[in-house]
């Protein structure tokens, strides 16, 4: 729970900010267990919802309520549980028909919001096991993408998945990495080093912040650069 109420007071530090310095505060949730556990704290945090726009990271191309989308979980873990509504909430419109119509059109959406080449003030990360973030994964089209804000990946791990892309995610003010449990051990020694090889790598780390559990940190600590 330590992590996950750094976390919180973090993202609320930094909606303070963002409202005092801009009269608005941008921020982009990913999915994942200790990300539900920080949102349901982060409720009861002092933020300005009411100056706050929400994004989605990633979503994944499944029906409407599904256990798997991270719209199910943010909704349960913070918005109903807030005690006043955000400015606005973006969904990801992973139930539309066309795929790459979908992706366009959100990035019209942020467009809208950010203005042109605009910046999110703070993007929430995870890591996953096998180096990935966001839903930019291993040996997927989507990772190469630079001129646009939102792709569409192909099957992974059971479902199609929406994702803002590497360049988006680089222009946030704030990235902040939030990776737990020992099996991230491999991904995280791998993306402290800055290894091209991982999809995490691609995220630009100079304005990124990481926050790491001590199962995490212990397992990194016995990977070895390749000789």
């Amino acid at each position: 729970m330590e992590l996950a109420a750094r976390a919180a007071k973090i993202v609320a530090s930094e909606a303070r900010l963002a409202v005092r310095e801009r009269n608005l505060f941008t921020v982009a949730f990913s999915g994942g267990s200790t990300p539900w556990r920080m949102l349901r704290l982060l409720a009861n945090e002092d933020v300005p919802w009411e100056r706050t726009h929400i994004f989605q990271v990633d979503e994944r191309f499944a029906p409407a309520s599904h256990s798997q989308r991270n719209q199910t979980g943010l909704t349960e873990a913070l918005l109903n549980c807030l005690p006043t509504a955000p400015t606005g909430v973006h969904w990801m419109p992973v139930d539309d028909g066309d795929p790459d119509l979908a992706a366009a059109s959100y990035a019209e959406e942020l467009r809208s919001i950010l203005g042109t080449n605009g910046s999110l003030d703070l993007v929430h990360l995870g890591l996953g096991d096998d180096g990935h973030t966001a839903s930019l994964v291993p040996d997927d089209p989507a990772l190469e993408e630079s001129g646009r804000d939102v792709a569409v990946t192909g099957p992974y791990r059971g479902f199609r998945r929406m994702t803002l892309t590497a360049p988006f995610l680089s222009r946030a003010r704030t990235i902040l990495w939030i990776v737990s449990g020992p099996e991230k051990g491999p991904a995280l020694a791998r993306l402290r080093r800055g290894d091209p090889g991982i999809p995490a790598s691609r995220i630009d780390r100079g304005r990124a912040l990481l926050l790491v559990d001590a199962a995490a940190h212990d397992a990194s600590r016995d990977q070895r650069p390749p000789v």
